[in-house]
């Protein structure tokens, strides 16, 4: 084992994950210590494969070939399609005013249960157009091979920070966006306000709920009316969806 991999190995498996890392050059920082691929499957796979090798200068990575039994030996999932990477860990910056963009479109995500709960929020915010996403010390990029998967690779391209409510509330004030929570009591509809961005938008777990910091100094609280009589909640992965499309819809122009 290298010096360098005296880390965490993270396992990303299958040519989504692997490509969304390969190309996030500015965006993450995880490091790449080796590829596996499956002989058996090498001639389906060589257009990726040319892709592997031309970014293997870039990254600084070991390709290995092997067997489908010890892919399947190493791999956690079987989407693998012959495909993975170890990796080292990524890098989380903590948030400051300095790494947020003018009029663009953040989220706040905490609370979620799992990881792939995790990971479909992800895929849903980064086709939104969400521009970076804060997370809460704790959170599910420890099982990022899960979530990379779960999110189709979106985890890996998008930005990510961390901070707490209290930090998240001060920065984005300061950069003179506008918060909007995700909740019922004395909310509004999402369907019936315009929002304009610049948005940090602030969306919990189905138990957990939202920070009383986001609550206490959102400037709407913002819903999602039903098309019929239902008194549950929508899983938070959906609502995340169901907002952050509407925030894109209503400024797209």
């Amino acid at each position: 084992m290298k010096a360098n991999e005296l880390t965490t190995t993270v396992l990303l498996e299958g040519m989504t994950s692997i490509s969304a890392l390969l190309n996030s050059s500015g965006i993450n920082d995880r490091p790449v210590f080796r590829i596996w691929i499956d002989n058996e499957r090498s001639d389906k796979r060589a257009s990726f494969i040319r892709f592997l090798e031309a970014k293997k200068a870039e990254y600084g990575y070991e390709i290995n070939y092997t067997d489908s039994k010890t892919i399947a030996e190493r791999a956690t999932g079987t989407t693998h399609g012959g495909i993975l990477a170890e990796c080292g860990e990524r890098t989380i910056p903590a948030l400051t005013i300095d790494q947020i963009r003018k009029n663009r479109f953040y989220v706040y995500l905490e609370g979620m249960e799992d990881p792939y709960n995790f990971g479909s929020a992800l895929r849903s915010l980064y086709a939104a157009g969400v521009c970076g996403i804060v997370l809460p010390e704790r959170n599910w990029m420890n099982a990022a091979g899960i979530v990379a998967r779960a999110s189709a690779g979106a985890s890996e391209r998008l930005p990510l920070y961390h901070a707490d409510p209290e930090t998240a509330v001060s920065v984005f004030r300061c950069a003179d966006y506008q918060i909007l929570c995700a909740g019922i009591r004395d909310s509004v509809s999402i369907y019936d306000n315009q929002f304009s961005y610049p948005i940090l938008l602030v969306v919990g777990g189905e138990k957990r709920g939202i920070s009383r910091v986001f609550l206490e100094k959102a400037d709407k609280i913002v819903r999602i009316d039903y098309g019929s009589d239902f008194r549950g909640s929508l899983s938070s992965s959906s609502s995340a969806a169901v907002l952050a499309f509407e925030l894109y819809r209503q400024n797209r122009s």
